[in-house]
């Protein structure tokens, strides 16, 4: 497999051979049980479906108990497929994968959802600077956007613009993080540097390519 469905535990820090200081995150990737698999034949397309995080029975719809009692699994919080993997793979219904398919010192990419800011101003989703100066006739102008487009020509505001809005809680991808340590007995993933979410997000794991 190239990939498991991880949860955000924190960050914590570690040091190198050098005695430099390296902040990291911990990851708690899998286990993962095996709930589906696509081939060309039936889906047009090669996949593995991979399921993460034990729910409450009560809180699964019934499409979903069904989908799981399938594969032989207990019901889970989240599903996602991975189309990479590698070659000549042998996996079939209900099997385990755990954080045992990554090796220290290799680069994955880690993706994400940023921390929802709610709907923020220039100052704080753009970084605007505002108008600086609180003398000359400037009331309560000094976080504000400024002009956002001319009179008479164009008569109408470009889109793109940068202006106030909804800040946050958007997919991303970080990269060539490198995987500093591993504690199989707690399936945790130590990775250097950062990754998007808060505490107890979800997070897709790759490997880098």
């Amino acid at each position: 497999m190239s990939g498991l469905i991880g949860k955000k535990i924190g960050m914590t820090s570690t040091y190198d051979e050098n005695g430099k200081h390296i902040p990291c995150t911990v990851i708690e990737a899998g286990p993962c049980a095996i709930t589906q698999i696509r081939n060309k034949e039936k889906d047009g397309y090669e996949a593995i479906q991979l399921a993460f995080d034990e729910a409450r029975e009560k809180r699964t719809n019934k499409a979903m108990k069904g989908h799981f009692a399938k594969a032989g699994v207990k019901p889970k919080r989240i599903v996602r497929e991975f189309t990479r993997f590698e070659s000549g793979h042998q996996k079939k219904f209900g099997d385990v994968l755990t954080v045992d398919i990554f090796i220290e010192g290799e680069y994955l990419d880690i993706v994400g959802v940023t921390k929802g800011k709610g709907f923020q101003g220039v100052v704080k989703r753009h970084g605007f600077h505002g108008v600086g100066e609180a003398t000359h006739g400037q009331h309560n102008r000094q976080r504000a956007p400024g002009s956002i487009g001319a009179s008479s020509y164009p008569s109408r505001v470009f889109k793109g613009m940068r202006m106030a809005g909804r800040t946050g809680g958007e997919r991303r991808k970080m990269i060539n993080l490198q995987v500093m340590k591993i504690i199989h007995e707690k399936n945790l993933l130590i990775v250097k540097g950062s990754v998007p979410g808060p505490k107890n997000s979800y997070v897709i794991i790759e490997r880098w390519s």
